[in-house]
């Protein structure tokens, strides 16, 4: 059966004033819909689940919406500051698919490409944990399906053995809009990130399999990667950046070296600059699967010579990283970090990057980032028995196969000179 053919304000108004949605995250984004879930005042108890949304909505100050976010971004500490209801969940990405079946929303709603000549849409940018719980809701009489397609969003393909697509016969509603992919250009990083990627791209050998995170740092090392001599890289990484993008364009990428899925960049999700969504445009170099796979450590661990680069707020001497809050107060989310910092670690050939400032600069005062224990008030990310390398702009400090006296002098050897002293009185304070 062919879905209804409605305008966003049409589709927005099938939504109770009491209800559940579910969405997905970062660039699953659908910005059509919640613009138009904002036009409306009559929410009584209208509860959603998503995180790193894109955009800025009403829909989320008001008194009798909830959000329940998995990953915390620009837009939720946002929302938190002008009083919104936004709640945290703490969970792996890969797991994302077990909450959304937690929350049981009755109405899901994505963005997608437009239909092919097989009348499936793609789920183009973002395709992590939801693509089954779509199908549950489009089967389900009592549930809605809502798909947001534009021709401005990429057809990506399905990585072999995985799929992308949603049939038209699988909607209840399709909402076509002229809306563009957010673009998000490329950070030129600062001094001191420029050195750190000096640092972490030295881990990188010729046939390495690359993951890389979000910001300036990976997107530096990719640059620094350009510039090297070394090559026959692949890509298995649950986010496609430009970074990785530019490698490919320069011939540094080819996945032959792969022990999995040789030949294909495996991702799950994308976000980066116009010209790399139009490369991945009905690429089959480029294969997207759910994150339940791509961020699966057993499969992490089964690529050649696997380097993870990713990021933290602050590491202390015992090798404890913390990436997503600053004290208890909630600034980003576990995501895929854990997942490839463990996958990183069932292999010796393998290598997780931990990348981070030295310091920060918090109401005009100078901190250290290394830090000589974790505060009261802080969470764990990573503990310290995944912790691989950690880099900073003063060198790379390897934890593997190290005792916690090493790991101390190893992690104060690459703080900022400034709080040296005071960490080697804390170590021996603590007895390493």
């Amino acid at each position: 059966m062919s879905p209804r053919e409605l305008t966003a304000d049409e589709a927005a108004a099938l939504v109770r004033p009491s209800d559940a949605i579910g969405l997905g995250l970062i660039t699953g984004t659908p910005t059509a819909m919640l613009r138009a879930l904002s036009r409306r005042t009559d929410w009584e108890d209208l509860t959603l689940s998503g995180g790193l949304l894109l955009g800025n909505y009403e829909l989320f100050t008001h008194p009798h919406v909830h959000l329940r976010a998995s990953f915390y971004g620009g837009a939720e500490r946002g929302y938190v500051a002008r009083g919104g209801d936004v709640q945290f969940i703490p969970s792996y990405f890969r797991h994302y698919g077990l909450l959304i079946q937690h929350l049981a929303p009755r109405v899901m709603i994505t963005p997608a490409s437009m239909p092919d000549a097989q009348g499936r849409v793609s789920l183009s940018l973002y395709n992590g944990a939801h693509l089954e719980e779509h199908r549950r809701a489009g089967r389900d009489p009592n549930r809605l399906l809502i798909v947001e397609c534009s021709p401005h969003f990429p057809r990506t393909l399905p990585l072999e053995g995985h799929e992308n697509f949603l049939h038209l016969d699988e909607i209840d509603v399709v909402v076509y809009t002229d809306e563009h992919p957010t673009v998000f250009p490329n950070d030129p990083g600062s001094p001191e990130d420029a050195k750190i990627a000096e640092f972490a791209a030295r881990y990188v050998v010729d046939g390495a399999t690359l993951q890389t995170g979000i910001g300036a740092v990976p997107n530096l090392v990719a640059q620094a990667l350009v510039q090297g001599d070394g090559g026959d890289y692949g890509v298995h990484s649950e986010m496609f950046t430009d970074g990785l993008y530019q490698l490919i364009a320069a011939g540094k990428v080819n996945n032959s070296k792969k022990t999995i899925n040789r030949g294909v960049s495996v991702i799950t999700f994308a976000a980066g600059t116009q010209a790399m969504y139009d490369f991945i445009d009905d690429n089959p170099t480029v294969g997207v699967a759910p994150v339940f796979y791509t961020n699966d450590p057993h499969v992490i661990a089964q690529n050649s010579k696997m380097v993870s680069i990713n990021s933290a707020l602050e590491v202390d001497l015992f090798g404890q990283i913390v990436a997503d809050t600053l004290g208890a107060r909630q600034y980003s989310g576990v995501g895929g970090h854990m997942d490839f910092v463990e996958g990183t670690s069932l292999s010796l050939e393998h290598t997780s990057l931990i990348c981070l400032q030295s310091t920060a600069l918090v109401n005009g005062e100078l901190r250290s980032r290394v830090v000589a224990s974790i505060a009261p008030d802080a969470v764990v990310t990573s503990p310290r028995h995944l912790a691989g390398v950690i880099v900073t702009e003063y060198g790379s400090a390897d934890l593997r196969g190290r005792s916690v006296k090493e790991r101390a002098a190893a992690m104060i050897a690459i703080a900022h000179p400034q709080f040296r002293d005071e960490l080697t009185v804390a170590a021996q304070r603590l007895g390493v």
